[in-house]
């Protein structure tokens, strides 16, 4: 099979190549599939240059999502050959043929295609361990979502629409929030005082929950925004600098930080990781959350889709089609 192979860490994504590799043998309690999509993660960036929590043996196949059809299984696995399906890889995506534990695998919803199903898993999962699992949003909260043109920033401000909440979606790219579904829309380069004055002013006072996975100077400014009692959810460091706070600004303002690790969450509480995907898949077979697919590269032409991401020219899931 056709794989994109990490053989060394670097910058620029240099360890990276497309080889051919021998078919993946299918264990007892896997199932075996055939990819027709695979979402690409900004943490599958980080893993090529070491970055990310994870940090693999070399050399590895990246791609954490996938979508497909079952080549082969186990006949009490639940699935058959040709089923569509969807499957959390954690790695292995971005290649042809993938084995998975039958366990991380479930049905594709009728409602989706291979790109839409292979966009779900992990970007939802991120929304809702922080929005539900960890901030406990409430419908007519107000939540501030930054980074809000990517593909998690979309899938929380989705979500949060879904739980009924209020949403203000701020981005650095002014020219994409247009096709981000929130009730506000605020350009995040704003000169200072920036955003917080807009966010303040649509809420009367300060954003309940703010869903930040930018860090850096976004932090700073949330944390002038943020209402009494609010809880500010650490996602992650798009902008490359981790920002620090003085404790004094969260007693005064009476809001809690809280770092969410939402893979983790799953693995350490594995029971109400299960509860997470069963509700997430069952909110996108009502209709009432669907990703936002902004493009579709072959695998051989991983390098564009990569350069893609990391330079933020997306609004919404890049997916790779093998």
């Amino acid at each position: 099979m056709k794989a994109l192979l990490v053989s060394e860490l670097g910058p620029d994504f240099a360890g990276c190549g497309l080889t051919d590799m021998p078919d993946p043998v299918r264990r007892p309690g896997q199932v075996l599939i055939r990819i027709r999509a695979a979402s690409l993660n900004f943490p599958d960036l980080l893993m090529t240059e070491g970055k990310y929590q994870l940090k693999p043996d070399l050399p590895f196949v990246p791609g954490m999502e996938v979508a497909g059809e079952v080549v082969d299984t186990d006949r009490d696995s639940g699935f058959a050959p040709g089923e569509a399906v969807v499957a959390g890889t954690r790695l292995g995506g971005f290649a042809e043929l993938v084995a998975i534990d039958a366990s991380r695998v479930r049905r594709l919803p009728a409602n989706l295609d291979f790109a839409a199903g292979a966009s779900v898993g992990a970007a939802y999962n991120t929304a809702y361990v922080s929005l539900v699992r960890c901030a406990h949003v409430q419908p007519g909260e107000w939540v501030l979502v930054h980074g809000a043109t990517g593909g998690v920033g979309l899938a929380a401000v989705d979500l949060a629409k879904a739980l009924g909440a209020r949403v203000i979606a701020t981005s650095r790219s002014p020219d994409k929030l247009a096709a981000v579904t929130a009730d506000y829309l605020v350009d995040a380069t704003l000169p200072a005082p920036g955003f917080r004055e807009a966010v303040k002013e649509i809420t009367g006072g300060g954003a309940d929950v703010i869903f930040d996975p930018v860090g850096g100077d976004v932090f700073d400014e949330s944390t002038r925004c943020i209402a009494f009692g609010g809880r500010l959810l650490v996602i992650g460091f798009t902008s490359g600098r981790i920002a620090s706070v003085a404790t004094n600004i969260p007693l005064i303002k009476g809001f809690s930080v809280i770092g969410v690790r939402a893979g983790e969450y799953g693995r350490r509480f594995p029971d109400k990781g299960r509860e997470n995907q069963d509700a997430i898949w069952a909110l996108a077979e009502e209709g009432r959350i669907r990703p936002r697919v902004d493009s579709r590269y072959a695998l051989a032409d991983w390098r564009a889709a990569f350069e893609a991401m990391r330079d933020s020219r997306m609004v919404g899931k890049i997916v790779i089609e093998p």
